[in-house]
């Protein structure tokens, strides 16, 4: 895309539309790419990273497959489809090595303000569960990027590195775990939060905070005419771009739709919306110290696969657990009821109806979590904490996240549980949707818009050095790779002071 030197106030060469991870990401690449850009951040809320990119909005989970049952489905010959899960895995050490680049340069401080080992863990209950649960192990563990998991399925061995999970739990029980040492809590909020303060030590980085984007249009010369509002003084006025990205996260959509680009014919979204339980009794929080993930219910979409989750938010230790998911038409946390009524066009009704029709066990699953009462709630909860009390948790509303639909040939419409970019194809324009695993591949999402829409420029020796440097194991597969792995785990470990990948913690899982 051929990049036009403006530089008045309201022509700047890239506009950033929403204030999270996603496009502090972009902005930061971009600015190491090529210094001279005049970038723009428009975000409707008064602050950055306040709504999925937030800590209380989304699971934190350093998303590297190890523990998302989800990513390993099972085939129909009884095999484990293991290939979603090296793609996330590599993923995330890519996002690993882009912020220990940060850190290397000073251009971010304190990692541990954003991220903090805390280990994977995989809990299954039944017959059934326990011998996918061993063959998922089996098939990971063939490959380096999974090298390090234990499992077991002996109480006593489980019980000391789970004990919330375990104790009060019969001992007929059939369960079996596996642990990754090397996982991560991530407060992506907090890591947003230092990526734009680092951005706007820059004098050609203008942050526009309360300002909504209320239309845009593309003209004849390929310029991009984004129309904004001050919502404080209801000021309107236009900016002028060549390139634009939507990062905002539920709002993308809508934004996406104004475009009128032909690539946005057919999609549509479903938001879901979601709950946790927060422990707050500090002497059970302390005794658990891992994000322990379980299987999703049959149809629900992959956010609400329950999970209890130690978390470390600004300093303090937490212990969550959930998401219970619901329903809502809003397609941000602070959005309008209008946003799902809105965003349906002729393009994608058709696909809509028909995600819809093929998806029933989905609408059933959240119209239980929509009537669940409090008892229900800590149900489930005991499901993974037999000994939980109900007055230790307190009910919390999580993030809002938006389901890609898309027009599919043979099935009418698609519901997709990723994330997905949008492009035009003169690579003008680009919007992401979609959610988990999101923000913990925001670096290699973003790798591969730059791809998309700046394609001459990655071409050039000059980009392919600058990213190799800010992503060592750009270009090469971290399949087989076992050299290369150790070298970014260790790396990144003593750079963001996370526990070395290799360490294996005494009384693991090992055995049994």
């Amino acid at each position: 895309m051929y990049m036009h030197k403006l530089r008045a106030e309201n022509n700047p060469d890239v506009v950033l539309v929403g204030a999270g991870i996603m496009s502090a990401t972009l902005g930061v690449m971009l600015k190491e790419l090529q210094p001279d850009l005049v970038i723009h951040v428009i975000e409707r809320l008064d602050t950055v990273a306040a709504e999925s990119s937030d800590a209380w909005n989304n699971a934190g989970t350093g998303h590297s497959a190890f523990c998302e049952l989800n990513y390993t489905p099972e085939k129909e010959d009884g095999s484990i489809d293991c290939s979603k899960a090296i793609k996330i895995a590599g993923q995330f050490v890519q996002s690993r090595e882009f912020w220990t680049y940060l850190i290397e340069q000073g251009y971010i401080r304190n990692p541990e303000d954003f991220i903090r080992s805390v280990p994977h863990v995989s809990f299954v209950k039944g017959e059934e569960n326990v011998a996918y649960l061993k063959k998922r192990f089996e098939a990971l563990t063939r490959y380096d990027l999974f090298k390090g998991m234990l499992y077991s399925d002996d109480h006593a061995r489980m019980t000391r590195l789970m004990p919330l999970v375990m104790e009060g739990r019969d001992p007929s029980d059939k369960v079996a775990a596996t642990r990754m040492n090397a996982g991560t809590d991530v407060n992506f909020g907090a890591l947003t939060r230092k990526l734009f303060r680092y951005l706007f030590d820059f004098p050609s980085v203008k942050l526009h905070l309360a300002h909504e984007v209320n239309d845009l249009s593309q003209d004849a010369g390929g310029l991009w005419h984004i129309k904004i509002k001050n919502l404080t003084t209801d000021k309107k006025r236009t900016i002028t771009t060549p390139f634009v990205f939507m990062g905002a996260g539920g709002g993308s959509l809508p934004l996406l739709e104004k475009s009128g680009i032909p690539e946005s014919r057919g999609y549509g979204g479903f938001p879901v919306s979601g709950q946790w339980l927060i422990c707050n009794n500090s002497a059970v929080i302390e005794r658990h110290n891992a994000k322990v993930y379980g299987k999703a219910a049959v149809g629900s979409p992959p956010m609400s696969v329950p999970h209890l989750d130690t978390r470390v938010i600004d300093g303090k230790k937490s212990l969550l657990f959930g998401p219970y998911a619901g329903f809502s038409t809003k397609f941000l946390k602070n959005g309008s009821l209008w946003d799902l009524p809105a965003s349906i066009k002729l393009s994608n009704i058709r696909p809509m109806v028909m995600a819809g029709i093929h998806n029933l066990p989905l609408t059933k699953y959240l119209i239980d979590q929509v009537s669940q009462s409090g008892e229900d709630r800590i149900a489930a909860l005991r499901e993974y904490f037999p000994n939980a009390v109900a007055k230790d948790w307190d009910l919390e509303v999580a993030g809002q996240r938006v389901q890609v639909i898309k027009k599919d040939e043979e099935e009418g419409g698609v519901l997709e549980f990723g994330t997905e970019v949008v492009n035009a194809a003169d690579g003008s324009i680009a919007a992401l949707l979609g959610a988990s695993p999101g923000a913990s591949t925001a670096v290699a999402i973003m790798v591969d818009l730059l791809h998309r829409c700046f394609a001459g420029k990655m071409k050039t020796a000059e980009w392919q050095n600058k990213i190799q440097k800010m992503i060592p194991s750009y270009g090469q597969s971290l399949t087989d790779n076992a050299m290369l792995i150790r070298q970014s785990g260790k790396r990144t470990a003593a750079a963001l002071h996370l526990a070395d990948t290799n360490t294996v913690e005494t009384g693991s899982l090992a055995g049994k």
